[in-house]
């Protein structure tokens, strides 16, 4: 598989939708990661847009939070509790003693969970969302490609975040 210079696996141009979906969701998976590397404590605490509270340590708590909620809520129907507590089932809010060591942890650990529910699974599989989530989408089954789909615009629109705030942290930007 090819890079980018910076380390992450481009998505192949070429592959049947279950490999281009997962290599996309993946690559995204990456951005992430990559947008919180070489920073402090303190700068991975930082809210540095006016009127958010938004960081990029509570970006990788949100998207722990996305991965379980999405693949093992709703996709694989299990009663689990947030990865965070249920006073912060978003993940945003920080804790003093909780850095990025053991958020990345927890969310490597929601996301090969994730792989895991669904390894043997077909794109047209579906899991089931709750009432208050169903009156959005129409319905209560969604498919499996929806769920990947979905999951793959969570992380474009958060690494936008991601993007923003760490260019106001220490000037870099892109990926």
């Amino acid at each position: 598989m090819n890079k980018t210079p910076d380390g992450r696996s481009v998505p192949p141009a070429y592959a049947d939708e279950r490999a281009m979906l997962e290599a996309w969701l993946d690559f995204h998976r990456e951005t992430l990661a990559l947008k919180c590397s070489g920073l402090s404590d303190d700068q991975l605490r930082l809210a540095v847009v006016p009127s958010s509270s938004m960081t990029l340590l509570g970006l990788v708590q949100h998207m722990t939070e996305v991965e379980r909620n999405w693949f093992q809520r709703i996709f694989a129907g299990h009663d689990v509790a947030p990865v965070f507590g249920g006073s912060n089932a978003d993940g945003f809010a920080l804790q003093p003693g909780r850095g990025l060591d053991e958020a990345m942890a927890a969310w490597q650990t929601e996301i090969a969970r994730g792989r895991e529910v669904i390894a043997e699974a077909s794109l047209d599989d579906t899991g089931r969302l709750a009432e208050q989530e169903a009156g959005y989408v129409g319905e209560q089954g969604v498919s499996l490609r929806w769920i990947m789909v979905h999951m793959i615009e969570e992380y474009a629109r958060h690494n936008g975040h991601a993007d923003l705030i760490r260019e106001q942290i220490d000037g870099v930007t892109g990926a």
